[in-house]
Formats: C-alpha cells, sequence, structure tokens
C-alpha cells in the first residue's frame, strides 16, 4: 500500500533510499542513511516525483549540485562524483516507482 501522506511518502523514500545507496569512497560502501544524507535527498528529489518529472537527466542534476564535505569541511565533492553509475540507476529506478505509485 502506498503512503498516504507527504509525511509518510518523504519518510518512506528517504528509507528505501537509505538502504539501497551508497557513496563509494575507496571501495567502501556508506549508505546514504549510515551518511545521514538520504533524508536531505528525498526532501529534494519530492518536487521530481510529485510534479511527474522524474527522468535520469533531472536526477544527475540535482545529485551533481548537491555538495558533500569532506575532510572536516575544508572540500566540497558533488554527491554524484561519490556515487557509483548503478547506485544512479538504483536512485531513479527508485524515484519512478514512487512516481507510478502516487
Amino acid at each position: 500500500m502506498a503512503p498516504t501522506n507527504t509525511t509518510e511518502l518523504l519518510e518512506a523514500l528517504a528509507s528505501e533510499i537509505g538502504e539501497n545507496v551508497y557513496l563509494d569512497i575507496a571501495k567502501w560502501h556508506l549508505y546514504l542513511s549510515n551518511a545521514k544524507m538520504h533524508t536531505i535527498l528525498a526532501e529534494q528529489l519530492y518536487p521530481l516525483i510529485t510534479s511527474k518529472t522524474v527522468n535520469e537527466d533531472r536526477v544527475l542534476q540535482l545529485l551533481a549540485s548537491i555538495p558533500v564535505k569532506i575532510g572536516g569541511g575544508r572540500k566540497e565533492i558533488p554527491l554524484i562524483d561519490l556515487l557509483p553509475l548503478q547506485c544512479q540507476v538504483t536512485l531513479v529506478d527508485i524515484l519512478e516507482k514512487y512516481q507510478r505509485e502516487i
């Protein structure tokens, strides 16, 4: 059964993103839930779902616009540069699923 309100939808989306999408750093997989990035990402992606405009290009654009601080904040790297291609595909698949369900 699909979540019925915005809060439930965001929580479910964030949870699914957090469990299935990870940062790949020196072959270490840091899932977005552990990196505390899943909720922020879900909130930024939510408008694509509600406007039914989810597509790979838009998702990749958004990922490129999210800075990830490393080295205690000394540097920032776009989130897209830390996600392996398979995770990018997985993320788009998750978003398309949610878009179909609402």
